[in-house]
């Protein structure tokens, strides 16, 4: 019997395997959106064993284990490492059909070489096998990059951050690339004036610029935006739960400003007027500098304030969010495109209900400058798994190029993610692979499908940012 995870997973055709295994396996990984720490990377971090890596800060799990009845002591409380790691084997046979049951047994295999299925007779055995080989040079943070084939990652970072961990990765010659991401969220998250201002003198004392008013500010986001372009920095990412959109003026943008910058709370219509101002000159400056901008919009976050209370962001309390934003974001698109300063743009949304809006959105603003100049993004989150990649791709198919698509990232604050891009692959490859043996695609077009399963795993991400 082969084991659960072997050659063939997910691959249900001839034409698929071929596909898999000749064009898509051998390729490197873009990993170009995650939440790796650069801090990590740069020390180089061992992990004492494997609950410290795979259980520490996925939420993913956590959301698992607590649906199982776990105790938040075995999730993120004070418990033992092999007390969290054995309530995560207790749970693991519960998650059948969940994505989580995958990834885990890929996670194993790819990782630490373990094709036994995890429950809790095996967890033992699982556990020390994994510790014993996390003892070993080659599983700290960059021998796990190096292993999974790794080329670049870029990284999540805020505009205050002094991206010292990302020199220190450069000048040590470690053969993976590793990116800083401009993520400036907190310059927009105007709803508590206090905390929004304590973020704005931090930023003030970074950049050297005093911030008093909405000019200020730009001009110190441009600093930032000019120090991260120095480092390295060629993309953008943006996220946003309802996509801001409101017609403003510059004029009524600098009077709102002023009135938060004051300490004062604001009104519903002066949030979205002054996000849509800050947004827009945002991605004015990645045009102006040739960055690649993503939007991340959709979630409905911290819906448990009592667990948030207890132990903060992050942690498993977030949901998909049902905002109405087509019109948004064509509107806000729009006012880019009509001043020809809207860049190369990839937009992901959290809810599967807007697949095909979100796909046929993108043709409207593609102008035959750069081929898939705008992207629908991979499936996001509560979307990165077999069904919800299925969705998005067969979507784009529909209204889009899926040729053109630039693939896979992780999205993750963990160095066992890696996999996704192999579940990706292989969900990508069966797709085709089924579609060739039903004759939905010529049998002599295989050549052809074979350069565009490589394109959209790696040399469409490579070309698209220029990497």
């Amino acid at each position: 019997m082969k084991p659960f995870i072997n050659e063939d997973f997910l691959l249900e055709t001839e034409a698929a395997k071929e596909l898999y295994q000749i064009h898509a396996s051998p390729l490197p990984i873009i990993d170009y959106h995650c939440h790796l720490s650069p801090k990590e990377i740069a020390e180089d971090r061992r992990f004492s064993n494997i609950t410290e890596l795979w259980l520490g800060g996925d939420h993913y799990k956590w959301r698992a284990m607590r649906a199982n009845g776990i105790q938040e002591k075995y999730i993120t409380g004070d418990a033992s490492p092999w007390d969290k790691f054995q309530k995560w084997a207790e749970t693991l046979p519960y998650t059948l059909r969940n994505p989580l049951y995958h990834w885990t047994h890929l996670e194993l295999k790819t990782a630490f070489g373990i094709e036994k299925v995890l429950n809790p007779s095996s967890a033992r055995e699982i556990y020390d096998t994994c510790n014993e080989k996390l003892a070993q040079s080659g599983f700290s943070a960059r021998g796990l990059m190096l292993r999974y084939n790794v080329e670049t990652v870029c990284t999540t970072d805020d505009p205050v951050d002094s991206l010292e961990f990302h020199r220190q990765i450069r000048e040590s010659e470690f053969s993976v690339k590793v990116l800083p991401a401009w993520r400036p969220d907190k310059s927009m998250a105007i709803d508590n004036p206090e905390i929004y201002n304590a973020y704005l003198d931090t930023l003030s004392s970074v950049a050297g610029i005093p911030i008093t008013s909405y000019d200020d500010l730009m001009e110190a986001l441009k600093n930032r935006h000019d120090f991260f372009a120095s480092q390295g920095c060629t993309v953008a990412d943006h996220g946003v739960s309802s996509f801001p959109w409101a017609e403003v003026t510059q004029k009524e943008a600098a009077s709102i400003f002023k009135k938060v910058r004051g300490g004062d709370r604001l009104k519903l219509d002066e949030t979205i007027k002054l996000q849509t101002a800050i947004l827009l000159d945002l991605c004015r400056m990645n045009h102006d500098k040739g960055w690649v901008q993503q939007f991340h919009f959709g979630p409905l976050r911290n819906v448990n304030s009592r667990m948030f209370n207890l132990i903060g962001p992050d942690t498993g309390f977030d949901t998909i969010g049902d905002y109405r934003c087509a019109e948004s974001v064509a509107r806000f698109l729009n006012a880019l495109d009509s001043d020809n300063r809207l860049a190369k743009t990839i937009l992901y949304n959290l809810n599967p209900a807007d697949n095909t809006w979100v796909a046929a959105m993108i043709a409207n603003f593609q102008d035959g400058s750069v081929p898939g100049k705008i992207q629908m993004g991979s499936g996001w989150w509560f979307n990165d798994q077999l069904y919800g990649m299925e969705a998005q791709m067969n979507a784009l198919s529909m209204q889009g190029l899926l040729s053109r698509f630039v693939g896979m990232l992780t999205d993750s604050r963990s160095f066992l993610s890696y996999p996704r891009h192999e579940y990706f692959r292989r969900v990508l490859c069966n797709l085709l692979g089924k579609d060739l043996e039903k004759g939905l695609i010529p049998q002599e077009e295989i050549g052809r499908v074979g350069k565009m399963v490589e394109d959209i795993c790696y040399y469409n991400t490579k070309n698209y940012f220029k990497f």
